[in-house]
C-alpha cells in the first residue's frame, strides 16, 4: 500500500506543475498581444480592445486582427443612422466581411476593407461638419480600424 505522504507530493508536484505550465502561457499570450499592440499607432486601444475579449488570450496575431475587426463590426452597427447610413452599410455589408474572410488567406485584403472603413468614418463626419452626435463614433471606428489594419499588416 503506498503511503498517502507520496500520493499527497506526487499529487502537489503535478498540481504545481500545471499551474506553472498555464501561467507561462498566459505570460506568453500577454506577451503577443503586447508586441503586436506595439506594431500600432494607438497602443492603448489596442491594448483595451484586445485584453477586453477573452477570445485574445489564446489568439495567433490573425485571431488579433480578427477581434480587431469584430471591434470595427460592433461600432459601425453603433454609427448606423439615417445621417450616414451607406457609409456605414459599406463598412458593414462590405468591408468587414472582406476582412473577416481575408486575414487568414490573403491579408492584403483584410487590410484594404480595413483602410476603407476608415475612410467611410472620416466621409460621415466630413459630411455632418466635423461636430455631430456621431463625432465620437466616427473617431472610435476610424482609430479601430486604424490598429486593425496595422495588425493586419503584421500577416504580410
Amino acid at each position: 500500500m503506498k503511503s498517502p505522504i507520496i500520493s499527497i507530493s506526487v499529487f502537489l508536484v503535478i498540481t504545481l506543475s500545471s499551474v506553472h505550465a498555464m501561467a507561462k502561457s498566459q505570460q506568453k499570450d500577454q506577451n503577443l498581444i503586447e508586441s503586436t499592440c506595439k506594431n500600432t499607432p494607438i497602443y492603448q486601444l489596442c491594448i483595451a480592445t484586445l485584453r477586453a475579449d477573452p477570445g485574445s488570450a489564446a489568439a495567433d496575431v490573425a485571431g488579433l486582427a480578427l477581434i480587431m475587426i469584430e471591434a470595427v463590426e460592433a461600432k459601425s452597427k453603433e454609427a448606423l443612422s439615417a445621417q450616414c447610413k451607406e457609409e456605414y452599410k459599406a463598412v458593414l455589408e462590405g468591408d468587414v466581411p472582406v476582412a473577416k474572410s481575408a486575414v487568414r488567406g490573403n491579408p492584403k485584403f483584410a487590410e484594404g476593407g480595413m483602410a476603407d472603413a476608415k475612410v467611410e468614418a472620416d466621409d460621415c463626419e466630413d459630411a455632418l461638419g466635423g461636430k455631430s452626435p456621431l463625432t465620437k463614433v466616427n473617431g472610435d471606428v476610424a482609430d479601430l480600424a486604424v490598429v486593425a489594419r496595422a495588425i493586419i499588416r503584421n500577416l504580410l
